[in-house]
């Protein structure tokens, strides 16, 4: 395996762009690439599958098991496939318990780190900070550093000469450019199907990265990565039916490519279909999965989707699972308020009514112990984020029981009523 990880001391560093326009410019040389993304993230990984061409997969070290790391891992870099992840927030910025950060993907699968280091407010002090992120976690390599928001030459020269003296190698420097800033929303960047400039935003930052990193140094980096043994076969998350409906546009649009990598592997066959466009899942599916996404934005268009709304009402009248993850357990009930304080009825399948109107921050890792007669019955791993309220609950059944990442005991999640089933809990992998 061959491949590295871009990183930075903290969030807003600029990985992401910088990530993209090495993915863009190293498949202009015909590199071939598995682009990954650490963490419990849904958006980053459109980007890079827009940059790269090809389906980005997630490695969260808190949430997986390191047998399922390692086996996507070898599985996704197949046919010499250089395996170029992204960090989440800091290099060693974890959970709640410390665990599971950047830096311990990297040294459980020998990726060496290259740090993308926001110089915009330091000069020399970059040689202190580097210093310390290559010297403060025993199996990481950092490789390099690629100087970024360099505000002139002069600049620039000040910041080489400081690492120079600290022996730290500078793989490239970049100038702050505007036209590579993505715009946020409140769960993160705004989703690569929603930007109307992608594609010119990804050439020019791979025109920067031609122009101002060293690709051939890059590349031998690549070839330092540690060779790691990856079990042949491992248990998986056991697929909701045989034939699975995927609900799949930019209201639904957080599902993990590596859930979907796993079903198929266990032999399910997986259909995607638009709620937005009205359209209705596979008629002879024995599961309708709903992900999360930004329903919100999108409300009115889903309160008037009937063919999709009577699709779903057939699905569960036949006996079909209807599982919903936080966005598509909201679709599940009966009414969405908007930010406008807007009510939209959705599809009334749980008794549940969740707003935006007045919003609150739900962030974490968790820990769920299904009850009994929900489709999985073994423990799972799972991530919270979102800014909804529930309005009001009516009678269901719970879907789980939840811990915190340092096991403080939670409210029971979400709700159930026969094979019908949703919760704000996106759920990552199983816990053997």
């Amino acid at each position: 395996m061959t491949g590295f990880m871009i990183a930075a001391p903290q969030s807003g560093s600029g990985k992401t762009t910088v990530t993209l326009g090495l993915l863009r410019a190293l498949k202009r040389r015909g590199v071939a690439l598995a682009p990954g993304k650490a963490g419990p993230d849904y958006i980053d990984p459109a980007f890079h599958a827009a940059a790269s061409g090809e389906t980005c997969l997630n490695y969260d070290p808190w949430a997986m098991r390191e047998d399922l790391l390692l086996a996507n891992a070898s599985l996704q870099s197949q046919g010499a496939r250089m395996l170029v992840v992204e960090a989440m927030m800091g290099l060693f910025d974890g959970a709640a318990d410390g665990s599971g950060s950047a830096g311990d993907l990297a040294g459980l699968l020998g990726l060496p780190v290259i740090l993308v280091i926001d110089c915009s407010s330091m000069s020399q002090s970059v040689a202190a900070l580097a210093h310390g992120f290559a010297n403060f976690h025993p199996d990481v390599f950092l490789a390099g550093v690629i100087l970024n928001r360099v505000a002139s030459a002069r600049h620039e020269g000040m910041l080489r000469q400081a690492l120079e003296k600290s022996r730290i190698n500078v793989i490239g420097a970049l100038p702050r450019d505007a036209r590579l800033e993505l715009p946020e929303r409140h769960l993160g960047l705004v989703q690569a199907g929603e930007h109307p400039g992608l594609a010119q935003l990804i050439e020019d930052a791979a025109d920067l990265m031609e122009a101002r990193v060293d690709l051939d140094q890059l590349m031998r980096v690549a070839q330092r990565t540690g060779s790691k043994i990856a079990p042949a076969n491992i248990s998986r998350l056991p697929p909701l039916a045989q034939k699975i409906a995927v609900a799949r546009d930019n209201g639904f649009a957080f599902v993990y490519e590596h859930m979907l990598l796993g079903w198929r592997r266990r032999g399910a066959e997986i259909s995607f279909f638009s709620p937005l466009a009205d359209e209705a899942p596979d008629p002879e599916c024995g599961a309708v999965l709903l992900p999360g996404g930004y329903p919100e934005l999108h409300a009115d268009k889903i309160a008037a989707a009937s063919r999709f709304k009577a699709a779903i009402a057939a699905a569960i009248e036949r006996g079909a699972i209807v599982y919903g993850e936080c966005g598509g357990f909201m679709v599940l009930g009966e009414g969405l308020v908007d930010a406008d304080g807007t009510r939209h009825e959705m599809l009334g399948a749980l008794p549940l009514v969740t707003s935006f109107a007045e919003r609150k921050r739900h962030l974490g890792y968790r820990r769920l112990t299904p009850v009994p007669g929900m489709f999985w019955d073994m423990e799972l791993s799972a991530h919270e984020f979102h800014y909804a309220t529930i309005v009001s609950e009516g009678e269901a059944d719970r879907m789980f029981a939840a811990r915190d990442a340092l096991g403080g005991a939670l409210e029971p999640a979400g709700l159930m009523r026969g094979k019908v089933a949703g919760s704000f809990m996106h759920v990552i992998d199983r816990i053997d």
